[in-house]
This record gives structure tokens, C-alpha cells and sequence, in this order.
């Protein structure tokens, strides 16, 4: 069954519970008032498409010393010289689709490499059936870009956590709870959901942070790992 993708619908339906909402970064609709609003008060920004998949058309705006804009979109990056120009462009590339706007997250790092990880929940068809963690790994983003779907490669998320020096287990267990809990909260408005592959942001800080929720999520990076045991667990609940 396929669902709606929808970012917005999303981030609102798990800011509604308190203990989720902490965990978002703050997101609105793309317009000129919100745009110049989350200008104001953050100087790192992320424009995400509703409806976008596989980190497509993300743009990512970081305002520097001179007030100036830096846009990058996967690994070009352009200068634009004051917030007019910038809502002119912005008007002029994106006028056609419908974006939201989120404080950009400063990723934990491996080798200067931003990271984050794609915990997967399922549950079994049965009712009630409860969720359940069947899988984890870290997305590396490549040399040149921001986001992780575009990744050097694939490791451990107990590894990648270890390696950016900020937590171990504990905070695995965290982060997969966190998902656990926003998979409930996603299936209150979905009943027949199932699946979500979920991507959780680390900080600098390590704290925790809901990216989004993948309802049909690549499972062949679960492939390559060399830990099988995930994939098949994977398939065995989409199978039952």
C-alpha cells in the first residue's frame, strides 16, 4: 500500500506529541514571511520538497559573515549577495513545487563527513501487532555534499557513533526509541502502515533529531552490510 509523502503533513502529525516535538527541527511552509523569519534566527537553512525522495532537489542556504547567501544543491554551490536576491531566485528554481524550510542540523561527523542513521521499524500484519527495531545503519555523505543519500558508504550505527566520538549504545537505544515512538504516532493516521525507514540526525551535542520517515525505504544498503541477519529479518516482516 502506498502512502502519501508528504513532509509537512509528517512534521506536523509528530509535533503534535510533546516528547516528539522536541525531537524536530523547527519547519515551515516555504514562503517569503517564513523564509525571512527562519533567516532571522538561524544561519544555516534546509529546503526540502513535500513530496522529494533520495535527498533530490534539497537546497541548503547558509548566511556568512558579509550577509551574503551560500546555496548549495548536491555539490554545486552558488553566492547570491543580499535576501532579495535570494527570494528572487528562489522564486524563479522553486515556484512550481510546494518546500519546507527547516533550521539546518549541525550532523555529527565522521572525518569531517556528515552522518546520520536509518533506523528501520515494523510491526506484523496481525492486530495488534507491536513495532519493532529490525534494523540500523549510518549514511556517510559523500566528499562535496550535505546529505547523506548521497554516501561514501554504509557502516554500523554503533560504529559510526563510536568513530564521531559522540555516544555508544545508550545512545543507539535512544535513537531507536525515539523512532519506535514516531512510528506509533505515524500509524494513529495510517492504520495499515507497517514499515518505516527512518532518518535520526545526531548533533555535534548528541542529541537526537527525527529527520523524516521513509514509508518505502531502500533496503539495499541493509544488503552490504556484513551483518546479514538485518536484511533478513527485514524481509521476514514485510512477508508477515
Amino acid at each position: 500500500m502506498l502512502f502519501q509523502r508528504d513532509k509537512w503533513l509528517q512534521y506536523r502529525t509528530l509535533h503534535s506529541v510533546p516528547l516528539l516535538a522536541e525531537r524536530l527541527p523547527e519547519t515551515q511552509l516555504l514562503e517569503k514571511e517564513s523564509l525571512t523569519h527562519m533567516l532571522q534566527h538561524y544561519p544555516s537553512l534546509v529546503l526540502k520538497p513535500c513530496n522529494g525522495s533520495y535527498g533530490r532537489d534539497i537546497v541548503f542556504i547558509k548566511r556568512q559573515r558579509s550577509n551574503t547567501y551560500r546555496i548549495q544543491n548536491e555539490n554545486h554551490t552558488i553566492t547570491l549577495l543580499n535576501t532579495d536576491q535570494l527570494l528572487e531566485w528562489l522564486d524563479k528554481s522553486y515556484k512550481d513545487r510546494t518546500y519546507i524550510v527547516q533550521q539546518r542540523l549541525q550532523l555529527a561527523r565522521i572525518r569531517n563527513k556528515p552522518f546520520d542513521l536509518r533506523i528501520m521499524v515494523q510491526r506484523k500484519r496481525e492486530a495488534p501487532s507491536k513495532w519493532k527495531v529490525t534494523g540500523a545503519y549510518a549514511k556517510v555523505a559523500s566528499r562535496g555534499y550535505l546529505v547523506t543519500n548521497v554516501t561514501s558508504r554504509t557502516l554500523p550505527a554503533l560504529k559510526a557513533l563510536q568513530l564521531a566520538g559522540v555516544g555508544g549504545r545508550t545512545l543507539l537505544v535512544q535513537a531507536e526509541r525515539t523512532a519506535l515512538l514516531a512510528a506509533k504516532q505515524l500509524a494513529e493516521h495510517n492504520p495499515d502502515l507497517r514499515q518505516v525507514g527512518f532518518d535520526i540526525g545526531i548533533d555535534q551535542k548528541a542529541r537526537i533529531w527525527i529527520i523524516e520517515g521513509n514509508y518505502q525505504p531502500d533496503l539495499r544498503p541493509f544488503r552490504r552490510l556484513k551483518d546479514s541477519s538485518m536484511y533478513r529479518r527485514i524481509l521476514w516482516y514485510q512477508k508477515h
